[in-house]
């Protein structure tokens, strides 16, 4: 009953690509190179006043274990910490081999270490990556960025061709105003048939469509 709406072939769009911001001070690093040879993102070189990267709404501090150390002792890793909280996210990234982050040798105890690393986590609500090298960096990098195009809330099916008869229902409530993914599968599981859903009463319809029933009604009738 509903094929014939559904023939038209869907039209490719200009694939978008996530961007990340990277600041001038790491241009010479081996990460920009990775970034720059992929051609998944686009990539642009500014100075930022606040972390090394930006994707969307994320920041991005970059450490090596050595500078991550000498931050911590001097406590301008603190400063950094509160001044990203202007962001929504934020990430810290502690590049190198984790074993030399509790080396002794380096005049601080190991669990002091730990217990700002707990401090950052709890009290600076900032995610932690460790990453072995720049290319691991790198990678994270990438995936982060690409994971920001990936929808966050429920996908409507409006997006493709529904193919099944239950599928083709709830496309056509989709297309009123007002009725997303949730409320059509609400209207569809009270009412038996499209047909029953465009015969109901308003009375009837407001359990799922609340004040919106009147709209869906006068637009029936129009």
């Amino acid at each position: 009953m509903f094929h014939d709406i559904f023939s038209k072939k869907e039209v490719n769009s200009t694939k978008i690509k996530p961007k990340i911001i990277a600041d001038i001070h790491e241009k010479d690093s081996f990460i920009l190179v990775e970034l720059k040879s992929s051609q998944e993102i686009e990539l642009e070189i500014q100075s930022l006043k606040i972390g090394d990267y930006l994707i969307e709404d994320i920041i991005i501090e970059r450490k090596t274990i050595s500078d991550f150390i000498s931050s911590m002792i001097k406590k301008r890793l603190i400063i950094q910490l509160e001044q990203m909280q202007q962001y929504k996210q934020r990430f810290l990234i502690i590049e190198g081999e984790t074993s030399f982050l509790f080396d002794n040798n380096r005049g601080i105890h190991p669990n002091a270490i730990r217990g700002f690393i707990l401090s950052i986590i709890s009290k600076y609500n900032t995610n932690i990556i460790f990453t072995k090298n720049n290319l691991d960096t790198s990678k994270y990098l990438l995936t982060l960025a690409k994971q920001q195009l990936k929808p966050q809330t429920i996908a409507s099916l409006h997006s493709r061709i529904p193919k099944t008869l239950k599928e083709q229902k709830q496309y056509i409530l989709e297309s009123f105003p007002n009725i997303g993914p949730k409320k059509a599968e609400a209207l569809l599981k009270k009412f038996s048939s499209l047909s029953e859903i465009f015969n109901a009463s308003e009375e009837d319809l407001k359990e799922i469509l609340k004040n919106n029933s009147k709209d869906f009604k006068n637009l029936l009738d129009s």
